[in-house]
């Protein structure tokens, strides 16, 4: 059996991973210059960037078991911090070291930042939905639950919308509740590891799909870097991959590039036309990553740390992973900053830094990267695709496909594990 998966990002790779531990002659088509999709190594001035800043967390099970499986060591290439949530000199929570739900109950008390009331109301909520499974007999929007269940102001501003934005990438007022809810239920009310921020010490790209591609290639597969899958048609009981002008019978087909890379390339295909009319009705949310590298190094109070501007979340690239004067800020979900240019945003961000930490040193230089199709816009009611395609030969897999997760890290691993498995249990 011989199955070509078009895509090498962390959905692809993961499909690969698992179809060659099982022995399948795998190959992976790629059409950038690097793997990992929209979590992927950019390097500016010989530095190894991020083109978007993402964090994992404790219940990144999937992920975590696929890094050990290709020798990618967790435990090696990231720094596990106990739940801690600050936003600078607004907000500050932070788990103690005891067991599930306990721990997050505890640190939803203790929040500094926010009146008694307030932290009551929080502590409440969560355990009501716990109380529900997390569940909602009608999906709303995320800005309606937090109404409906009276959370007060400085939790609204400075940890439930964050949470939202960080996590679905998609502004309250039009977010799913239900989709923020099954975050909540695995990455927070969990056990207690599961609400562990995972800070990669390394790029995105070295942190799993290089080494997934050399677990692949040691097994007999091939994963081709540079190559532009121009189509894909069912032929028989085969499914052809053209790429290069050249055209290659496969097995199966695992579609794993994004879902606005995808719609055309299946649109020739009659069997799929709900499918791509599902795809091609997807909205999408942008990532903008800002780096700063100063003249001299500059400690952070955090590695990671909220802020309140336009910058949300940014990051000592020199205490996560050794790149001196290095500081990254993240800029989630739509906003005023898509009419900057990239030299006004970049000034901006050293601006609220210095607004918030103090006089910081000149900026050597400085590099914005903007994923303007970072994630799907993940709103009430959105239907999203299944795997499982009309034709058996062909199935998806990414973090749009439908499922419990937003567009995340996870939630493509685990898409591409599934797809591999679908692969799998049709040759039994």
């Amino acid at each position: 059996m011989r199955v070509a998966i078009v895509g090498g990002g962390y959905a692809g790779m993961a499909a690969a991973v698992c179809l060659a531990e099982a022995g399948v002659e795998v190959c992976v088509y790629e059409a950038g210059p690097e793997l990992g999709g929209r979590a992927r190594r950019v390097t500016i001035n010989d530095v190894a960037l991020d083109n978007g800043l993402h964090i994992l967390l404790g219940a990144y099970a999937e992920t975590l078991r696929l890094m050990r499986l290709v020798g990618a060591d967790p435990d090696e290439t990231l720094a596990r911090l106990p739940l801690q949530w600050h936003i600078h000199r607004r907000f500050s929570l932070k788990a103690p070291a005891l067991p599930a739900p306990l721990h997050l109950a505890v640190a939803l008390l203790r929040v500094r930042g926010a009146p008694w009331r307030e932290r009551l109301s929080a502590a409440r909520f969560m355990r009501t939905m716990r109380g529900a499974r997390f569940r909602l007999d009608r999906d709303v929007t995320v800005s309606e639950l937090l109404t409906r269940h009276s959370q007060g102001p400085a939790f609204v501003r400075h940890l439930w919308e964050p949470l939202c934005v960080a996590a679905l990438n998609t502004p309250p007022a039009r977010a799913s509740a239900q989709v923020f809810l099954n975050v909540l239920r695995d990455g927070l009310a969990a056990h207690r590891t599961a609400s562990d921020l995972l800070l990669a010490r390394s790029d995105l790209s070295s942190l799993f799909p290089d080494p997934a591609a050399a677990f692949v290639r040691t097994r007999g597969g091939r994963v081709s870097i540079g190559h532009r899958v121009e189509a894909v048609e069912p032929q028989g009981d085969a499914m052809t991959v053209t790429a290069r002008a050249e055209s290659t019978p496969y097995d199966h087909v695992i579609c794993a590039v994004a879902p606005h890379s995808a719609a055309p390339l299946l649109a020739s295909i009659p069997e799929l036309h709900d499918t791509v009319a599902i795809l091609a009705a997807f909205r999408h949310q942008p990532i903008y990553s800002v780096y700063l590298q100063l003249a001299e190094p500059f400690p952070l109070p955090a590695p990671m740390l909220g802020l309140s501007g336009m910058a949300q979340w940014v990051f000592d690239r020199d205490a996560i992973c050794g790149q001196r004067g290095l500081v990254a800020a993240v800029i989630s979900a739509e906003g005023a900053h898509q009419a900057m240019t990239q030299d006004d945003l970049a000034r901006e961000v050293y601006r609220e830094l210095e607004a918030e930490l103090g006089p910081l040193p000149p900026v050597a230089w400085h590099r914005v990267i903007a994923e303007k199709r970072a994630s799907f816009e993940c709103t009430v009611g959105l239907q999203r695709p299944p795997m499982r395609t009309p034709l058996a030969r062909l199935h998806l897999a990414g973090d749009y496909v439908a499922g419990d997760y937003p567009a995340t890290i996870e939630a493509a691993v685990r898409s591409g594990v599934a797809a591999a498995n679908l692969v799998l249990q049709r040759q039994l």
